[in-house]
């Protein structure tokens, strides 16, 4: 949060991004503390952003308590459900109300979604059916290094070839 009151800061984020051009695909992730603040600096560099092509993610949606105002006001890109609301997902539960108040909310604004936490097949499906657009947790993969993740890419690759020689 403190890059975001400097204007150096975000200058040096739009020059590394400059050459990707618009649509790339670059995100960053803010969490709902970072918008309680509503302090203007802040504001201002999101938007100067958001107005560059890069994306915005709200992270630990939920858990805060920030004003809804700000997904339409900032153009939010992706809210991120917080992994409290995943971590004891099962059908018919409270937290299953919430999720897809959630989902069904962030998809008439526009906005993807993304749930943290997802460790279980039964929570992925719930998810699924729900309308949720990805997930993120230990069902599909531990957090990884870059060498790591490029690592996985090559095995994912050799795999599709293989299955496309067959």
């Amino acid at each position: 949060p403190l890059q975001f009151r400097y204007r150096s800061s975000v200058d040096r984020w739009l020059a590394a991004f400059d050459g990707l051009g618009k649509g790339s695909g670059t995100a960053i992730e803010i969490t709902e503390g970072l918008l309680m603040e509503r302090d203007p600096v802040v504001l201002e560099q999101l938007l100067r952003l958001r107005d560059a092509g890069v994306e915005i993610a709200l992270d630990d949606f939920g858990t805060g308590y920030s004003s809804l105002a700000y997904l339409k006001d900032l153009d939010i890109d992706y809210i991120k459900i917080d992994r409290s609301f995943v971590s004891h997902l099962r059908r018919d539960s409270q937290e299953a109300v919430l999720c897809e108040a959630m989902i069904v909310m962030a998809h008439k604004l526009g906005i993807r979604v993304i749930a943290e936490g997802i460790e279980r097949a039964e929570q992925r499906d719930i998810l699924r059916a729900m309308g949720c657009d990805y997930g993120q947790g230990y069902l599909f993969s531990q957090a990884l290094n870059a060498l790591e993740f490029e690592r996985m890419l090559g095995a994912g690759e050799r795999e599709e070839s293989d299955r496309q020689r067959a």
